[in-house]
């Protein structure tokens, strides 16, 4: 019952704030802004987030980087990545909407690429995905609804990190121009 009432909730805030903006792929030279989703629970974060901090650099992209991390924090640990821009659990309603403060943030930028590393097809990423303006959309996984125009997944089952895959974004990318 519970998740019948989840799932009407979810499904009206994704009509309500879904971006309208139509998406494409888009050449790396047209691409001024970016935002990429991480899960901090990934073993690569580290070293995947230096290498898109480099990617960007190198391409002369405002980029941002999103953080997710969804897990249980208690007072003895202490958060490893910014507060700004990362979703905690805390930061979702009860029907798992990131707040608005998050949200803001993200469509700020008013970027022209997104690029979801997260393994997961949580109502959170999901969320994100489907309401960003970007032009330009890049998935891990596929979401209900198809908001991504380009997904690079995993072989048959191999787990890559998000290092790993994102090393295949970047090869893609260099493809298309």
């Amino acid at each position: 019952m519970l998740e019948a009432v989840k799932d009407i909730f979810r499904r009206r805030y994704l009509r309500k704030y879904s971006s309208t903006v139509p998406t494409g792929i888009l050449p790396v030279f047209k691409v001024r802004s970016a935002v990429t989703f991480i899960d901090v629970e990934d073993t690569s974060f580290d070293r995947c987030k230096i290498d898109i901090q480099a990617f960007y650099r190198e391409h002369h992209i405002k980029g941002e980087i999103f953080y997710f991390d969804f897990r249980k924090i208690d007072s003895q640990e202490r958060l490893i990545t910014s507060i700004t821009n990362t979703i905690l659990k805390k930061d979702l309603d009860l029907f798992g909407k990131p707040s608005r403060e998050k949200v803001d943030l993200m469509l700020g930028s008013n970027p022209d690429m997104l690029i979801s590393l997260v393994r997961s097809t949580d109502f959170p990423i999901e969320f994100m995905a489907k309401c960003s303006t970007a032009r330009f959309k890049v998935g891990r996984i596929q979401l209900p609804g198809d908001p991504f125009d380009l997904v690079i997944s995993e072989p048959e089952g191999k787990v890559l990190s998000e290092a790993e895959i994102f090393s295949g974004v970047k090869a893609y990318l260099a493809k298309i121009g």
